[in-house]
């Protein structure tokens, strides 16, 4: 797997563990909780091998752009969080700034 993609699959782990945060309630709930710290290993173990080949401030800007996006759009969709215009406007920023370092990486 080429080092953006596995990336961009460790952003998604992320996302994962993220979210599992909330349903594992402080991991006081023993299925998501542990499904939240699998999908935190797999995140980090992933995020390890892309910086093999990728810059490490790209690498770790991206995979937090990812969570970020992620977590803050499944929060509206999932848990009823706010979705003002200010709101989207600023995840659209981060989305840019992922972007603009997937072009400049290299």
């Amino acid at each position: 797997m080429n080092a953006w993609l596995t990336l961009a699959v460790a952003g998604l782990f992320e996302v994962g563990w993220a979210i599992g945060l909330e349903y594992s309630q402080g991991f006081t709930r023993l299925l998501p909780s542990i499904l939240t710290v699998i999908s935190l290993a797999i995140s980090m173990l992933l995020l390890a091998r892309a910086v093999q080949s990728l810059p490490i401030g790209t690498a770790y800007a991206v995979w937090t752009g990812i969570g970020a996006v992620g977590a803050a759009t499944l929060g509206v969709v999932l848990f009823d969080e706010p979705s003002s215009a200010a709101r989207v406007g600023f995840i659209t920023l981060i989305v840019v700034g992922v972007v603009g370092l997937n072009f400049t990486a290299h």
